[in-house]
């Protein structure tokens, strides 16, 4: 089995406002163990592989510099760290473009869902940050299955119209 929406063209993110802010919400379901996708999203070598180069103090409280495919850079601070299950990081700590990233790992049967949500955005970047969570998404799933990523930008263009009418719907 593959994993769900990955890949096959269908949205695996919602996008909702929260307090005049915007969350983008990833959901999908991964042919790997609860520990693989953990490491997948927390060693900085993976990490590479499909959504950005994180260099610095990843411990509980530590920061770091992370700069995405995307080509965002900035620094961040681990809040959270619950391994294998929950991850809480705060980009651009204290600075007017803060957001919260939060990943939840559940376990079921042969397979482990990513929640993934991204909390504080400007309701008019929702859409930018959809569609580019989608690719990050995407291109995690080439990687535990051994393949390269996508071009991120072209894929990013590609999911940017089906996120914008979302985010049109927030108001």
């Amino acid at each position: 089995m593959t994993p769900q929406g990955t890949g096959t063209g269908t949205i695996v993110g919602s996008l909702r406002a929260v307090d005049g802010k915007a969350v983008v919400r990833m959901e999908d379901d991964f042919d790997t163990d609860a520990k693989d996708l953990w490491s997948a999203v927390t060693d900085p070598q993976r990490l590479a592989r499909w959504v950005a180069q994180v260099d610095g103090d990843l411990r509980l409280g530590g920061s770091f510099q992370a700069t995405f495919t995307s080509g965002w850079e900035g620094p961040g601070r681990v809040d959270v760290c619950e391994p294998p299950r929950r991850l809480v990081v705060t980009m651009s700590p204290g600075q007017d473009d803060q957001t919260v990233i939060e990943v939840e790992l559940v376990p079921a049967d042969d397979q482990t869902r990513l929640i993934l949500e991204e909390r504080g955005l400007p309701l008019n970047e929702a859409a930018a940050h959809g569609a580019g969570w989608q690719a990050h998404v995407e291109d995690l799933a080439a990687h535990l299955a051994g393949r390269p990523a996508a071009d991120w930008q072209t894929r990013w263009a590609e999911l940017t119209p089906t996120y914008r009418e979302q985010q049109d719907r927030l108001g």
